[in-house]
């Protein structure tokens, strides 16, 4: 079974807390990842060796917020 790292970030991007896991596969590693995520932590991102899996909010979803704000702040 393939071992995974789940890391949490506040807001800040600063990481508040980490575990390394054993799981069955990519989609069991997301689903423990969210079930054991504190109300505290704004981002949580699912590694596999050096690889990042998953992560949410999304990169591309944070992107988006982001440059919706500038243009409502223009």
């Amino acid at each position: 079974m393939p071992a995974y790292e789940i890391c949490y970030l506040d807001q800040d991007g600063s990481l508040t807390y980490k575990f390394s896991a054993t799981c069955d596969n990519d989609q069991r590693a997301k689903i423990l990842a969210h079930a054991m995520k504190l109300p505290s932590a704004k981002r949580l991102e699912v590694w596999s060796g050096d690889a990042l899996i998953y992560t949410r909010p999304s990169i591309v979803l944070e992107r988006r917020l982001m440059d919706h704000q500038q243009q409502l702040s223009a």
